[in-house]
């Protein structure tokens, strides 16, 4: 008899917040510290809460990234994303509501495996399909733009 696997599950996240800009955020056996910089008045012990959500971006496209090329059969190797965002600053100074503060993201992702250019095509567009930080950032208005392309080139 097959196990069947839960399709949805509860993610569970706790931050004890230390002061207006610190929060030791908490999961599984995990904690980060999350923080604004000095010049925001916080005391920069850690990435800010725009900067997390942008790293959960690299994390999430490398790890479907992988799952999506074994799936295909595509070696792309070890990657390295970089991440440019235009961020509407305008809500988080409070001086006006705004719908997409994050405005547009450039993703760029070096491939140093053996995949040629047209597999890393198809792999980035697998990885736009189940990738669920992009999913989430693309549902709100953002627009990404990928580029994947062979580590060199």
């Amino acid at each position: 008899m097959a196990i069947k696997m839960k399709t949805s599950v509860t993610l569970a996240i706790d931050a004890t917040c230390h002061s207006h800009s610190v929060a030791q955020v908490r999961t599984r056996d995990l904690m980060q510290i999350i923080d604004e910089p000095v010049e925001r008045h916080g005391t920069n012990l850690g990435f800010t809460p725009t900067d997390t959500a942008l790293s959960a971006l690299a994390g999430c496209t490398n790890t479907i990234g992988h799952k999506c090329a074994a799936k295909l059969g595509v070696d792309i190797g070890n990657l390295k994303i970089s991440i440019k965002c235009r961020f509407n600053r305008l809500g988080v100074t409070l001086a006006e509501e705004i719908d997409v503060p994050f405005e547009e993201i450039d993703l760029l992702v070096l491939s140093d495996g053996s995949a040629t250019q047209d597999e890393l095509n198809v792999v980035a567009a697998e990885v736009s399909k189940f990738c669920p930080l992009a999913k989430l950032f693309r549902g709100a208005g953002t627009i990404i733009n990928e580029d994947w392309r062979k580590a060199g080139q």
